[in-house]
């Protein structure tokens, strides 16, 4: 097409007269020779290492700056170098209505304001009176409290208050069924919760019969409530009247009981992939640590970096990020998932979300909310024109021609993905990516519509979030860490440095098969995931034990690599692969797209309701043929390819019980819940 030649043309000319003077300019060369320089290497020699980034051979740097060796001195630095500075931003609700969608169904839709900023000064004041308000109420150092709360700027105040007067903050998902709740709060024994209004109402109110050690419960919101039905002997306070508690001078005026490095600061629950949630203690050494070496990950942090806060503050990657922001004194404003961007749900039409009002320039992210992300833009470049789509195409090509040799695309940056960039901003310059693997397809996508790297983490909450993260400068894609051995050195990861946690609460047992201590002193963590290092130090996750299943004519399905292969097909929005080492193929479980399923079911004149059509014979055969032509561009075996499938009407979350808050599958769940289909797959019914 003629376009597609002056668009190639116009590239050509502007990349010849902008490259010397660009490339002098910009600092390439140094960074194509950082990309391809040793990442890491093993210490001892050997290729079974233990491997080290190559700036910290000799040891591990165990603080972010000197002395400040527990997560108080954290805010006590912050306040110190920029008290003026904004701190924790909220935006203003305008105002809130009811919309009723074509199905009947009533969405709540928000128009927001600006932020309001609280300056480092005001959070360390508010903190330091919350703490202090909490001992008069009778919260003892060295006991445990929890903090059961939205992701928010009181969530990070009250944490903050209580590091300052050493009570160890119990956390648990917002999101956790009842009797999980109830179990994570009598196993550590909490006389003091800080929540919100709507969770005491939606999650707490029903439980709290069951925690008979409960005694305040602290509700972060402003509005004056009283809480009819609660039992007797529980005392309902608001934030802002424990802060006025802290503030009278007897109270200020009774010494606060100092954090050692050693000390519990957090007993994270983690959000229980198989069975109950299991409780990690993780001492001040042990984040400040973790905190230490994610900020050397993200360069140049300072002052005038803007985060945006959204996942869940429970979650060890939340945390731990905005632990690092809060000690560079960045500007956290928070959000949520819901209201994330302009096209967010509960955001109403022609009214901004909160990433064009915020404009961040580092944000952190799951992999399922980036997968939402390339697949609904890749809808839309599907939807436009051909001209459009074909000069789309052409620049991500030549952009990733590009990149792959060091060099950026200004004009394509300019031209073609600046809208796309705009979804988050326009101003993000880092994004980290956590919680579960990032499919290749998906990094690289949002290495080259963003226009900014992506930098992959690898670790656990038993290892504070930190193991490894890729280089930030390293534009592969399925590596993480800062061409291959013959053989690569490849088994079980495991994990080992001051980040390494204290171990489960009250479970010796669980503590002896994941932990240890070498002859050195050094403690340990089994991951259970199985890696494998290549030529430039890189970490590669190729499997997780747990997920390898050996079919009955011998070969070994890694279901993770199955389903991080299909995630990527349009039609998909969730899958989960099952195998039994009784049967000879892999069968799956689907929750499609409901835009691309409609339109398939369109094309082939299958008519009824959503349950009717992903219950429909005709619909699971046409889904698992494209799922079956996406397996062969994804490279994975015959073998690997389910071979049936059943579609799932309702979408897996946290409240259904079949994924975890970071969106990980709950195997063991899924298994259950699928017993009937499970049978019929395999010819049992």
């Amino acid at each position: 097409m003629i376009l597609c030649e002056v668009f190639r043309s116009v590239v050509w000319v502007y990349s010849v007269i902008t490259f010397i003077p660009w490339y002098l300019l910009s600092g390439t060369g140094a960074k194509q020779a950082h990309a391809k320089c040793i990442k890491a290497r093993s210490v001892t020699g050997d290729p079974a290492g233990p491997y080290r980034a190559v700036n910290s051979q000799k040891k591990l740097v165990p603080q972010i700056h000197e002395g400040v060796d527990t997560l108080d001195k954290v805010l006590e630095y912050a306040v110190t170098h920029f008290p003026r500075r904004d701190c924790l931003g909220t935006r203003e609700l305008l105002s809130e209505e009811d919309e009723v969608q074509p199905n009947g169904k009533v969405f709540k839709k928000v128009i927001l304001g600006e932020y309001n900023w609280l300056s480092y000064e005001e959070v360390f004041e508010l903190a330091q009176r919350f703490g202090s308000g909490l001992a008069a109420l009778g919260q003892k150092p060295l006991c445990n409290i929890a903090i059961f709360c939205e992701t928010r700027a009181e969530w990070l105040i009250a944490a903050q208050a209580c590091f300052r007067y050493n009570f160890p903050v119990v956390t648990l998902y917002s999101t956790l069924g009842g009797p999980a709740i109830a179990h994570g709060l009598n196993e550590t024994e909490v006389t003091h919760i800080i929540t919100s209004k709507d969770l005491l109402q939606s999650r707490l109110k029903e439980i709290v019969l069951d925690v008979p050690r409960l005694q305040h419960i602290i509700i972060v919101d402003n509005k004056p409530t009283s809480w009819p039905g609660l039992p007797r002997g529980i005392m309902v306070h608001s934030m802002a009247s424990v802060q006025e508690l802290g503030a009278k001078p007897e109270n200020m005026a009774v010494p606060r009981r100092h954090p050692l490095p050693s000390d519990i600061a957090v007993i994270m629950y983690t959000s229980g992939s198989t069975g109950i949630p299991k409780g990690v203690m993780i001492s001040h050494r042990n984040i400040i640590a973790g905190v230490t070496g994610m900020a050397e990950r993200i360069p140049d942090l300072s002052e005038r970096d803007t985060y945006i806060g959204y996942l869940p503050l429970a979650h060890v990657l939340e945390l731990s990020a905005e632990l690092v922001c809060v000690s560079h004194g960045c500007r956290i404003g928070y959000s949520s998932p819901q209201t994330l961007a302009d096209q967010s749900t509960k955001i109403k039409k022609g009214s901004k979300g909160d990433t064009s009002v915020l404009k961040p320039t580092v944000m952190a992210a799951v992999p399922e909310i980036m997968d939402r992300i390339y697949k609904n833009v890749m809808t839309k470049v599907d939807e436009m024109s051909r001209v459009q789509r074909t000069l789309f195409v052409l620049a991500y090509n030549y952009k990733i021609e590009q990149i792959s040799r060091g060099y950026g695309t200004p004009l394509c940056d300019k031209l073609v993905f600046r809208r796309l960039r705009m979804l988050l901003g326009g101003n993000t310059r880092v994004l980290l990516s956590g919680g579960a693997p990032l499919s290749a397809a998906t990094q690289r996508f949002m290495n080259i519509c963003f226009c900014c790297p992506v930098g992959q983490g690898y670790g656990l909450t038993e290892t504070c979030g930190a193991g490894t993260i890729s280089d930030y400068y390293d534009y592969s894609t399925g590596r993480v860490g800062t061409k291959h051995y013959k053989p690569n050195p490849r088994g079980e990861i495991l994990i080992g440095g001051p980040n390494v946690t204290m171990g489960y609460y009250k479970n010796e047992a669980k503590n002896r098969e994941d932990f240890f201590v070498d002859k050195n002193g050094q403690r340990w963590f089994c991951t259970g995931d199985i890696g494998e290092f290549q030529r430039d130090g890189c970490l590669k996750i190729i499997d997780r034990k747990k997920d390898l299943v050996k079919l009955q004519a011998g070969e070994y399905v890694s279901l993770g690599k199955v389903e991080s292969a299909l995630k990527n097909c349009p039609l998909i929005d969730n899958i989960c692969a099952y195998a039994n080492s009784d049967e000879s193929y892999v069968i799956g479980f689907v929750v499609p797209n409901q835009k691309q399923l409609l339109a398939l079911a369109k094309q082939k004149e299958v008519r009824g309701s959503w349950e009717e059509l992903c219950n429909h014979p005709d619909m699971e055969k046409e889904v698992l043929r494209i799922i079956t032509e996406a397996a062969i561009p994804a490279k994975l075996e015959r073998f690997e390819i389910p071979k049936k499938i059943r579609l799932s009407a309702e979408p897996w979350t946290p409240e259904t019980g079949l994924v975890t808050d970071a969106f990980k599958l709950k195997r063991k769940e899924l298994k259950t819940h699928y017993q009937e289909d499970i049978e019929r797959m395999y010819g049992g019914k």
